[in-house]
Parts: C-alpha cells; structure tokens; sequence
C-alpha cells in the first residue's frame, strides 16, 4: 500500500472523527431542546433553495477540472457538512458577544449556512491544490477570521446584521486570492488542469442551480423587503446572462460563444446586486447585472493574462472575476445610492452627516477586503507546513490521490 495513502488514511478520518466529536460535545452542553431550536420555520423554503445552492450548485461549479470531479463535489459536500455546524456555533457565540439574547434558532441556521459560502468560494480559487486535510483547516480558520469580521463591521462601522453577513462574496474571493498565492505554481507541462467539454457541462449545470436560487440567496435574510429583493436579483440575473451570450461572441476571436464566459459570467448581476437588492427601482438591478457581466468577461481576460502571471495567482475556479470583481461593483453602487438615498430623504441639508454614512459604508467594504487578504496569507503560510503534508505540484489536480477508481481504464 503507497506510504501516501497511509498518510492520508491515518490523518483525514481521525481529523473529521475529532472535530465532529468535540462539536457534539458542545452542542450537547449548550443548544436548547429541538422544540426551541426550531420554532420559527417561515424562512424554511429559501433556507431549502440556499442549502440546494451550495450543495449541488457550486458542488458542480467547481467540477471544471478532467481529473477532479470526485474531489470537487465532494470535498464540497464534506466541508460544507462540517463547516455548517462550526458556523452554527460561531454565529451563537457571535450573538453572545453582541450581547444579543443567546438562542439558536432557524435564523441562526441561515446565517451559518449563508456564511459557509465565503468558504466554498474560497475552495474554488485552491481547487485541486490542497488535500482534504488543508481543506478542512482553511474551513476552521476562514469561520473564525469571517465571523471576526462581521463582529467588527456590525459593531463599529454599523452595518446591518443581514447586509454584514452578505459580505460573503467580497471575503471568500479575496481569502481566496491570498490564499492561493502561498501554494506553488504547477509546472509548465502539467495539463491536468485544464477542463474538458464534460468537466465543463457539468460546471454549467451547477452555475444554472446557482442561478436559479441565488433570487432566495439575496432574499433570505432581508426582513420586510424580501418581493423587492427577489424581483431586482432575478432582473439582475437575467440581464447578465443575455450580456453574458452577447459579450461572449463578441470578445472570441471566432465569433462563437465560449462556455467559460458563460459559466461565469451569468452569475455577476446575482452578486453585483447583493448590497442592494432592497432597491425600489429595477432599472439600476438591471444596469449592474449587465456592468457584472461586462466586468466579468473584460476582467478574465486582462486578470489571466497580465494581473495573475505577475502576482504568480493561480486562479483554478475564476473566482476573482466570477465573485471578486462583481462583488466590489456591488459595493461601490451600495455607497453610491446609499448617498443618494439618504440625499433625497434630508432634501440634501446634511451634507456632513452623508459624508460620514458614506465614510462608514466604505470602511466596512475596506475592511472586509483588507482582513480577507491578510488572513487569507496567514492561512496560506498555516496550511504550508510539514504537519499539514502539502500535496507535491505533480500532483495537483488528480482526484486518484483521494478516491478509489474500479475502472482506471475509463476517463471520466
């Protein structure tokens, strides 16, 4: 038997074993009974169509590698599984420091959920570079710099709980980013890591489960302006997705639609209207789903091939243009008709007091940005080291390190 899997067979069970004992343990000393757990059950339909979001539709997102498929949903799966019930305790532990009353309930369960989102983003930029192991610790250490950040942003920037937690897309891109820029480069002649027209069917199969729930993604945390938040998200969407189709021949050098633009880029008006999906007008969802879309394609081919090449990024998922890029668009117009917003209602008398608002809201994208970067290179340099046994550049992007294959003779 390969020392390799000895290796990985003595330390991934043990690690999952320990983790989920030590969570039981605390559950058990500290949540209340099932009956008070789950007394509100009214947002259970958009909890359902979240939970289906990161499970099957960035579980298949993520499967845009030939040789990584069984890693990519499943890797997913198992830390979504384990992240859930760690961001569960640390949502409860962030109520305790509010000084909130300290009770887990459905809307406790949400934001877990919602928050494990920054996780699977972050996933995407280190695909097929780190083994379960590292994946599992990144899970753990990325919670708890998350969870720090919404407590700094709730407690002295003054953000909305519900727009806080929404600062899953900036936080997981960015994390990503930094992260991925502390594992070594592959080598020039390793071509594991490109897709193939099933791995890519597959990816856009997941972004069209992506697409479809994302309306009750923006939707489930906002508190009386859910119909708003549904109708400017899915306007948003569509109206990226027809740019997407669009920019996507018209930036190809054949003229033909590439599956890489639009596995991207239909996503960009879901995350670019996140900060302000309470808006009362359609119209401005509409013009940042087609500014995601523009941003989204532009950006993939100036980010590849000038901006990743010399800060040595090795993007594996895009997330950057797909989440990052949009994400910050978003953040600018959430500022820009913040300003607005709070102009029209005091007939623009209180020129200091929306220049203060307006200094808030920056600060907390600012912060949200610059924490993601500095943790995720300190998470980068934790998973480097010997315990943690990095996987060799060889052999990134090879699910058979992990997965039992019956039928090596079979490509998948």
């Amino acid at each position: 038997m390969p020392p390799r899997y000895l290796s990985f067979r003595c330390s991934v069970p043990w690690l999952i074993l320990l983790l989920q004992a030590l969570l039981l343990i605390r559950s058990f000393f500290h949540f209340p009974d099932v009956s008070d757990t789950y007394s509100s059950s009214s947002s259970y339909p958009e909890f359902q169509d979240v939970t289906h979001m990161v499970i099957f539709g960035f579980g298949f997102f993520l499967m845009v590698l030939r040789r990584y498929g069984f890693s990519s949903t499943g890797f997913n799966f198992l830390l979504f599984v384990l992240g859930v019930q760690c961001s569960v305790l640390a949502e409860d532990l962030l109520v305790f420091l509010t000084g909130e009353q300290n009770q887990v309930d459905m809307e406790s369960l949400v934001k877990a959920v919602v928050s494990m989102t920054a996780v699977v983003i972050s996933t995407g930029a280190v695909l097929g570079k780190a083994n379960p192991v590292q994946l599992i610790v990144m899970t753990l250490v990325e919670l708890i710099f998350f969870y720090m950040s919404r407590w700094i942003n709730g407690i002295f920037l003054e953000v909305p709980e519900h727009l806080a937690v929404m600062h899953v897309h900036l936080f997981g891109a960015y994390f990503g980013l930094a992260l991925t820029s502390r594992f070594p480069e592959p080598p020039p002649g390793l071509d594991k890591n490109r897709s193939t027209p099933k791995s890519e069917l597959f990816s856009v199969l997941g972004t069209v489960f992506v697409w479809v729930f994302w309306p009750s993604f923006n939707s489930i945390l906002a508190e009386s302006k859910k119909v708003e938040a549904v109708l400017n998200t899915y306007l948003a969407l569509a109206v990226s997705a027809v740019a997407a189709f669009m920019l996507s021949a018209l930036t190809s050098k054949d003229g033909k639609f590439r599956m890489a633009h639009i596995r991207s880029a239909v996503l960009a008006g879901g995350v670019a209207v996140t900060y302000t999906a309470h808006c009362k007008h359609p119209w401005i969802a509409m013009i940042l789903g087609l500014l995601g879309s523009v941003i989204t394609i532009l950006g993939s081919h100036c980010l590849q091939r000038c901006l990743n090449p010399a800060l040595k990024l090795q993007d594996t998922s895009g997330v950057h243009f797909t989440f990052g890029l949009p994400a910050v668009l978003g953040a600018v117009a959430a500022v820009v008709l913040g300003v607005v917003e709070r102009g029209i209602e005091t007939r623009w008398n209180e020129l200091s007091s929306l220049g203060y608002a307006a200094f808030y809201d920056i600060g907390a994208f600012c912060q949200t940005i610059s924490t993601a970067l500095i943790t995720g290179l300190i998470t980068g340099l934790i998973l480097n080291i010997k315990l943690l046994k990095a996987v060799h550049v060889s052999k990134y992007f090879d699910d058979q390190l992990y997965w039992e294959f019956p039928h090596l003779s079979v490509g998948f």
